[in-house]
């Protein structure tokens, strides 16, 4: 059955979840964990999103977090390795009705860490663009219901984009940089 894509207003519950997700997960990369983060839309107060934790975990090896699969296994995860993205490690829970993603990267991989922080936190920051963000993603929800690609699809482009200016903003030192008003596409 096709995931079914539900866009909720935010949820002050969801920071908890995480606290609660980040204790399992600490417990089994113990001394491996060089840091774990709430990312995605539902780490930012205020957006509407679809009700799916992603959790960002840096590692000192991903051989080491390979070893440790079973343990995520048992605490309801799959382990579906890189998946599309090399040098990552990506686990879900939940099914096609996920709840929960993990996004595990070496601690020495910056760039990646850098930009999926960079995101969450211009999105905190800049009302204008969380407010299109959540725009575009009700929309896509209702024109793409049970077509999870053609929602990701949908929002390419805008993240795109919107990844550049975050990249750039968490660039200055102080964040002072000017909220770029993003757009919706078309």
């Amino acid at each position: 059955m096709p995931q079914h894509i539900i866009v909720l207003e935010y949820d002050r519950a969801w920071p908890l979840k995480y606290e609660e997700e980040k204790e399992k997960i600490t417990a089994i990369l113990k001394d491996s964990c060089a840091g774990i983060w709430h990312i995605g839309s539902t780490a930012v107060p205020g957006l509407a999103a679809k009700p799916i934790l992603d959790i960002l975990c840096a590692v000192q090896s991903l051989e080491a977090v390979d070893a440790l699969s079973e343990g995520f296994t048992r605490i309801g995860y799959e382990y579906l390795g890189e998946f599309g993205i090399p040098g990552r490690r990506y686990l879900r829970k939940g099914g096609d009705e996920r709840t929960h993603q993990i996004h595990i990267f070496q601690a020495d991989d910056q760039h990646n860490i850098r930009r999926h922080l960079a995101v969450r936190d211009y999105l905190r920051s800049h009302e204008t663009a969380r407010a299109a963000y959540a725009e575009l993603k009700k929309k896509l929800a209702q024109r793409f219901p049970y077509d999870i690609e053609g929602y990701c699809d949908g929002k390419e482009e805008f993240v795109r984009r919107m990844e550049a200016l975050a990249l750039d903003w968490y660039s200055c030192a102080s964040h002072d940089c000017p909220d770029s008003a993003l757009q919706l596409p078309g």
